[in-house]
């Protein structure tokens, strides 16, 4: 099977890490994988990436002056689809997803198009490629979105599209087996993880913790991330006066060993595609907060069976799920952790997911 995955690029980001995962699958299991970044400004790797997989930059082969750029880059993608005539194509976030589908327009591919937030919540997208999105998507073999939440979200940006799958991310290649037991020695550790822009809201838990710092001396939080707002959110932490509880220790290179450290794990998103961090969390067998915002963490937490589910946007419950946490005894968030592992890693399995994007194409 000789496939054509479309990225923007392969650096740090959630999307990335899937499309890494996705494509070293479909490598081992012998098919053909040609991955394909997008970003004109060519970029690097930072993904591990089997050695079967093909890794290409199509900046390497877009010519011209800057402003024939997207009509070059549309050619561009043209040319190398016909080259290397894949089986299947499959192409992640919306301008790359117009760009795809405009690319193969009339060349017989089937051509998947996958949707990396909920598309209700595409605040960022400039007018024309709103547009292109409307006009592209019923061109695709298969929309997919990543929760079945996002459907209807889908459908009210792009309401020509019949053809949807909700699929969600597999747990990474690598992941730890599940802890048997949090860390006994040391202080208590409250874990975040993600992308410091105004979406996580980690400027509202750093007050909720600031009001919960008092009661419980013996828990700190951590939250590892790099961004826009970590500056500012420094500056909040200093003015609190509470800098040996509070710790923005910047971008993890090793996520799941830090989050290995944590007695629990809190999401505080106002929306999310998939939350990444929330499922890798709770696979390694911590006890997690979340809001329910759109999507991910209703799904993920099944309805707060698994993990704890806060309304959006109600602080005075955020605080209140932390202090149960807080206040909880070791072994019951270790049982809560074990509960919330089994149920993800039953769910969100390699195999499972792959499955589902096979069907995505062939059904």
């Amino acid at each position: 099977m000789r496939i054509l995955f479309l990225v923007s690029s392969m650096h740090g980001g959630g999307a990335e890490r899937v499309a890494a995962t996705l494509a070293n699958a479909w490598a081992r299991r012998g098919d053909e994988v040609t991955l394909v970044c997008c970003y004109s400004g060519r970029g690097s790797c930072m993904q591990h990436l089997e050695p079967g997989v093909r890794l290409m930059w199509l900046a390497d082969r877009v010519r011209g002056p800057a402003w024939l750029r997207p009509v070059a880059k549309l050619l561009a993608l043209r040319r190398l689809a016909r080259e290397l005539r894949p089986d299947r194509v499959l192409s992640f976030l919306t301008n790359v997803n117009v760009t795809a589908l405009l690319a193969t327009r009339g060349l017989g591919l089937p051509v998947v198009v996958s949707e990396r937030t909920d598309p209700a919540h595409s605040v960022n997208l400039e007018p024309a490629l709103r547009w292109l999105r409307r006009l592209t998507y019923p061109w695709a073999h298969r929309v997919v979105v990543q929760t079945r939440q996002s459907i209807p979200h889908l459908l009210q940006v792009a309401p020509g599209v019949s053809r949807i799958a909700a699929i969600p991310n597999p747990l990474p290649d690598g992941l730890p087996a599940p802890r048997a037991a949090e860390p006994s020695a040391g202080r208590r550790r409250l874990m975040a993880l993600g992308r410091f822009n105004p979406v996580k809201q980690f400027d509202r838990l750093i007050e909720a913790f600031a009001g919960l710092a008092g009661a419980y001396p013996d828990w700190d939080l951590w939250i590892w991330g790099d961004g826009a707002q970590r500056a500012a959110c420094l500056r909040r932490v200093e003015t609190l006066g509470l800098s040996e509880r509070i710790h923005l220790p910047g971008f993890s290179q090793t996520p799941w060993d830090d989050l290995a450290t944590g007695h629990g794990f809190v999401l505080n998103s106002r929306v999310e595609g998939f939350p990444n961090a929330l499922l890798e969390a709770m696979a390694l067998g911590l006890p997690c907060v979340a809001t329910d915002c759109p999507s991910g963490p209703a799904e993920l937490t099944r309805a707060g069976e698994v993990a704890t589910l806060v309304p959006l946007g109600d602080d005075a419950a955020l605080a209140q799920a932390l202090r149960q946490l807080m206040q909880s005894t070791p072994a019951d968030r270790e049982a809560r952790g074990r509960q919330a592992a089994e149920s993800v890693r039953g769910r969100y399995g390699l195999e499972t997911i792959l499955r589902s994007w096979d069907a995505a194409w062939t059904e």
